[in-house]
Parts: C-alpha cells; structure tokens; sequence
C-alpha cells in the first residue's frame, strides 16, 4: 500500500543561520526612540543601532522614516537586551569602499577637491573617505619646480593648489589598509601615450620653456593629430641639466629662460608618456674631434671656472673642460681659485665620455 505523506511531513523545514559580526543585513526601520533606531531582521531578529554608533549615523537617520529599507553592518550578535547591534556608519563606509575599488578597475577619470598639503603630496576626500595625491603622481603641469628640492618651498607650491579641483584616477583602493591612493598623471598618460607613437626618439621638435628646476627645464611642444601639428594639444618633455649642453653649467638659466623657444631631440619616450628631450644633442659636440688638437702628456694653459668636492673643472679651449682632481688641489699642496688662469699638464683624455684629467704645472 502506497504511502501518503500527510502535510507537516511534506512541509520543508528552513533554518535561518544567525549572522556573524562583520557581516551585512538588510531590514526595515519599526521604530525609534531619542537614542535609538530599531530594524526588522526578518527571521534573525531585531537590530538597533543605538550609542555611539546613533550619533555617528544621525545625519543619514535623520532622511529614514518607519518603514524604510535599510542596510547595515552587523557589530554584536546578541546584546544583553537581546538585540543585534547594528552599525550604519561602518555600512556606509564599506559601500563607500565598494564603489571606490568599481572606480580604481574600470579607470574612470573622476574630479576631486583637494583639502590640504603636506610635502608628501596633496590631500582630498571622496565617498567620505581620505585619500592621498603623492607628489611623484602629479601631472607635469602641477608638479612643484622648486630650487634645489627645497621641501619648505615645495610644500609652499602644494598648499596654492588647495581648493581645486583635479581630474584624477585611483590606483589603490584598499580598505584593509585604508589606503586611497589618487593619481593625476595616470588621466592622460595613456591619451598622450597614443599620441606619442607618431614620435619617435631621434625626432626633433620645437616649443617653449614652461618651467625651470634646479634639474633641468620643462618644455611644452605640439602633438601631431591627423597628420598636422595641433597647438591645441600639447605635451610637455623634460630637459635635464646634463642634456642642455656640452660643457658643465652652474645653473639652467645660464642656458635657457621661461618663454624661450627652442628645438629640441627627443632621446626617450616612456610608456607613461614621460619625455626626455636633448638640447645639446642639436649642438655640435665640441669635443669630437678634441684628440687631433689634444692628447695626453701635453701642456695646455686653462682658466679655473668651477671648484666643488670634486676638484677644480678648467676651461682649456671654448666648452672643453678638464679637472683638476681635489687630490691635486689640497691646501698642503698646490692650490688653485677661481677665474684665474694657470698651466696644466694632460694626464687623462677620454673625448667619448668627455672627460679630460689635469695636473698643476704652475
């Protein structure tokens, strides 16, 4: 005989785990009080927030009414009221981070205001949560050109860039570290980057001195879109010091100024769109042909432009510069100063790497 299964034995049985601390619930707002909010949990109970964690919410409660849905982070399971202890401040924040780590994979370029400074970089807030702006991630236009590295300057150049608003990407969004790292430079890194395909090292390109910093000088040229030059659309290249000329200098300003127009030979394009530009790669290099006028053993007469931990660098012919190591120039020994004009004997010459070593004759 078949066996009939009466009703309570066809009924399925469901089981509701309780939640654990840490984890998200869903409910529905049945209530307040002055200090207290109270949450349908369905089958696992009622919530509260209440205490400190009411005063931390209190602006977002004060738009939620009886009946409305509501999320939030579960703190205690079972308080000594029989309640689970809710927080709706730290479910905000885990949203905040869930949208933040959305933002860093999908590379959306976003806007935020920047609230202070340090010489680290720049400070700013989004989603409620703080971020950081490194100074290494600022764009060329933003970045601080500042005099021997100076950090006291430097932070000084930072702090005219608070209450603005920049176009930024976050490449780290980890909450564990509560670490929101934005960077300026990653918006048009891969724009330009495209662009500078159609260059190429060895090019040669003509612009304008923007900036000038105690390591060399920023350049801002035209793009090339469409087969034209476009002086709407420009990117900026560095010089470094050691690629203004061929002889040492003191200073960039002894060679370049702001404003000035120059043509320049691009040596390197990296794949974030960093530039290295050459100024004195268009200039004759003085010392091509320097072993048919100069050779070791011979004595040449040369004018002491420069002394520092090194020793002392001496003009023997125009943009040719030896040392006189500071082995050779002690004050027990001879001693040279500067601007005057001496005789030396060629000990060294290496007219590839452009060095040349000197000995005091008298």
């Amino acid at each position: 005989m078949e066996k009939i299964q009466t009703p309570l034995e066809n009924k399925e049985t469901v089981f509701f785990l309780p939640p654990k601390a840490g984890e998200m619930v869903e409910g529905i707002i049945i209530g307040n009080d002055r200090y207290s909010v109270y949450i349908d949990l369905g089958a696992i109970g009622i919530g509260i927030i209440f205490g400190k964690e009411y005063y931390a919410a209190k602006n977002i409660l004060k738009g939620l009414n009886p009946g409305d849905g509501i999320k939030a982070k579960v703190i205690e399971i079972d308080n000594r009221d029989g309640y689970i202890e809710l927080s709706l401040r730290e479910a905000k924040e885990e949203g905040s981070w869930e949208r933040l780590k959305n933002i860093e994979r999908t590379g959306e370029v976003i806007k935020i205001k920047i609230n202070g400074a340090n010489k680290g970089g720049l400070l700013a807030e989004l989603q409620e949560i703080k971020g950081f702006l490194p100074l290494s991630q600022l764009s060329i236009e933003h970045y601080p050109r500042v005099k021997d590295g100076d950090a006291t300057e430097i932070l000084k150049s930072l702090q005219q860039l608070v209450g603005e608003e920049l176009e930024v990407k976050i490449i780290d969004a980890t909450k564990e570290e509560n670490k929101l790292i934005f960077s300026e430079k990653a918006v048009t890194s891969k724009e330009i980057g495209e662009l500078l395909t159609q260059y190429s090292p060895g090019d040669t390109v003509e612009g304008k001195i923007t900036g000038i910093a105690d390591f060399g000088a920023f350049i801002k040229f035209p793009m090339i879109e469409e087969g034209k030059e476009d002086d709407t659309l420009q990117t900026e290249g560095l010089i470094h010091i050691s690629e203004l000329d061929w002889q040492l200098i003191d200073s960039v300003t002894d060679i370049v100024k702001v404003a000035d127009v120059v043509k320049v030979k691009i040596i390197d394009i990296s794949k974030e769109g960093k530039v290295s530009l050459s100024l004195k790669a268009l200039k004759e290099d003085p010392w091509k042909e320097i072993d048919k006028k100069f050779k070791k053993g011979d004595q040449t007469k040369g004018s002491v432009v420069k002394i520092n931990q090194l020793g002392a660098f001496v003009e023997v012919a125009p943009k040719i510069r030896g040392l006189l190591h500071t082995s050779q120039n002690q004050a027990n020994g001879p001693v040279v100063v500067k601007d005057k004009e001496y005789n030396f004997e060629i000990i060294s010459l290496d007219p590839t790497n452009h060095k040349m070593g000197l000995r005091l004759i008298s």
